[in-house]
């Protein structure tokens, strides 16, 4: 399984942007994606994640009201609507695949594919 993150940039306090993540290869009826982001000296943390199966949802409580993760059958493809846009939310974000669950995962390590990450930069 290969992922492509895509949608990142420059964007004012306040502002919006939309990531993307096309998979490809090989993927099956239930899996979770997963958004996860890292600061510079930070360590890499949940965002979002979505069951692809029924669509169920969660989110860090850091972006609940203002982040929506969503998906795109026919694409392969997870986007994650970024609204509000806080300096604080000044990452690298990275997407995330697991084959193998029938539930939300939260942790960075229970997910076995990774794209390559997208900066996101907020400016105050």
């Amino acid at each position: 399984v290969q992922l492509q993150a895509s949608g990142g940039g420059l964007v004012e306090a306040g502002g919006s942007l939309r990531l993307s993540c096309a998979a490809s290869g090989r993927t099956f009826s239930s899996y979770v994606m997963g958004w996860f982001r890292q600061a510079p000296g930070k360590e890499r943390k949940f965002v979002a994640a979505i069951r692809w199966s029924v669509g169920s949802t969660s989110y860090a409580d850091s972006v609940k009201g203002r982040f929506t993760i969503s998906r795109d059958n026919g694409k392969n493809t997870v986007y994650l609507q970024m609204n509000s846009l806080k300096p604080e939310d000044t990452a690298v974000y990275y997407c995330a695949a697991d084959l193998n669950s029938n539930t939300v995962l939260f942790r960075a390590y229970e997910y076995e594919y990774w794209g390559q990450g997208t900066l996101v930069t907020v400016s105050s």
